[in-house]
């Protein structure tokens, strides 16, 4: 097999793959051989059909794959032994191969397009500057973090009267203008109504002070006109109530009032587990420290996409265009030239972005090693605990459910290239000037509206 290199331009070229009777001919046989060996065809013992039925039964099929297959292979040994950094996948020539008997013929040519990357420096830009936000901390994000810890730990408590915020439990059924059960009306007999979500006023008022097995009769429509919400009362789905009107009686059997839970040292124990925090002061500081932490999360990756920015607009090169766009039509079959057009701009992006990300990392010799990847996976896993609540899960858990992590193929490669992009946006850091610059959490976040 001969395989010859035409270049067209910087960023494109042509594989020129001249294949051979005796490339694939042995391979060829072989498959035929262990096909006979298998096969079980009428009027034939296992493994004695004669080899030439074989061979005009399956051979041009077996031809034409372990021709694709050798040229597959050589292409992809002759890319790795000349070092060639493509784009994408070689791209046959569909035309040329359309013209192919391989029925009658042994040797071929074929040609294959391939986008090349394109060498360049990166350029973080000398005279640019990108700033480094600190958020001011205030009495109202200490208070809504406060909030939050008493909500998420607080309950329902049974009452005996009503009030705006409590949630009902009870029947809810039709009942006609003198207040009598509609037969065969729409009902639910273990139906849910929080108070505060009722829209019209006056029936909301009519809901309030009352006390179990009480009833109140109300227009459902007025009450709750979204679709949605009807439906959940009565236990159906919302194509079988859709446009549902009329009277409806709610018969109360339960009562139940939210309650935020108390800040002491129950609370404390319940976040972060037995006498770990043991005072308000001390909590209070646990709780500057969580917003800092938070703070610096976000902070933190501002710079860094405003860092990732600056590099992209300050290094410039071009890539091959109209081979990417072909080639991301045939990778995507169900996709249109329309819609590759369409989207083309931010895959250049990302595109350029991975280039240059891995342009750092190859010249920094950045490495990842087996201790950062099941760290980070622990980190995640952490993160993942505490938002279901599960703060005082054991370092050993933690690290278990993390190495389950990684055993998943997807999971790592997704991990492996967040610690990447990590690694190398610290690394272009240190090129980029910066400016520090405090400011409210308010106008931190009108940054992002842009």
């Amino acid at each position: 097999m001969n395989i010859t290199r035409e270049n067209i331009d910087n960023l494109n070229a042509v594989l020129k793959v001249h294949i051979e009777k005796t490339d694939y001919q042995e391979k060829v046989e072989k498959v035929l051989r262990d096909y006979r060996k298998k096969a079980n065809i009428k009027g034939f013992r296992p493994g004695m059909v004669p080899i030439d039925l074989i061979r005009k039964m399956y051979g041009l099929a077996v031809k034409v794959d372990e021709i694709n297959k050798s040229v597959s292979e050589s292409i992809h040994k002759y890319i790795t032994d000349e070092k060639i950094d493509i784009l994408g996948d070689p791209l046959p020539k569909t035309d040329e191969q359309e013209k192919f008997d391989f029925e009658k013929q042994d040797d071929f040519n074929f040609s294959f397009e391939m986008g090349l990357a394109p060498a360049f420096e990166v350029n973080s830009g000398k005279k640019d500057k990108v700033t480094s936000y600190e958020i001011i901390i205030d009495e109202k994000m200490r208070n809504d973090f406060v909030a939050n810890y008493t909500r998420r730990y607080g309950e329902f408590k049974k009452e005996e009267a009503t009030a705006e915020k409590d949630i009902l439990k009870g029947k809810i059924e039709a009942v006609d203008e003198k207040g009598n059960q509609v037969p065969e009306g729409l009902f639910n007999e273990n139906s849910t109504l929080a108070v505060d979500i009722i829209k019209d006023e006056e029936i909301k008022k009519n809901f309030i002070g009352k006390k179990e097995n009480e009833s109140i009769d109300f227009d459902i429509r007025k009450a709750f006109p979204n679709e949605i919400e009807i439906a959940g009362l009565l236990g159906k789905k919302k194509e079988e109530t859709e446009g549902l009107e009329g009277i409806f009686r709610f018969t109360i059997r339960e009562i139940t009032r939210f309650y935020s839970a108390e800040i002491n040292q129950e609370l404390f124990n319940r976040i972060y587990g037995e006498n770990i925090v043991n005072s308000e002061e001390e909590f209070m500081k646990k709780i500057e420290e969580e917003i800092t932490a938070g703070l610096k999360n976000e902070t933190d990756f501002k710079l860094m996409q405003d860092i990732k920015k600056l590099i992209l607009e300050n290094t410039d090169f071009n890539l091959p265009e109209d081979f990417l766009k072909k080639w991301l039509l045939k990778v995507n079959e169900n996709t249109t030239e329309e819609q590759i057009e369409k989207e083309f701009d931010s895959f250049r992006k990302d595109l350029k972005w991975q280039l240059i990300r891995n342009k750092v990392a190859r010249d920094n010799e950045i490495k990842i090693s087996e201790e950062e990847l099941q760290k980070e996976a622990e980190n995640i896993t952490r993160y993942q605990f505490r938002q279901y609540g599960l703060f005082y899960a054991t370092d050993e858990q933690i690290a278990s459910y993390a190495r389950e992590t990684l055993k998943r193929e997807d999971d790592a490669k997704r991990i492996a290239d967040k610690i990447l992009e990590d690694k190398v946006l610290e690394k272009l850091k240190e090129t980029v000037k910066t400016e520090e610059k405090k400011i409210t959490a308010e106008e931190f976040n009108k940054l992002f509206e842009s």
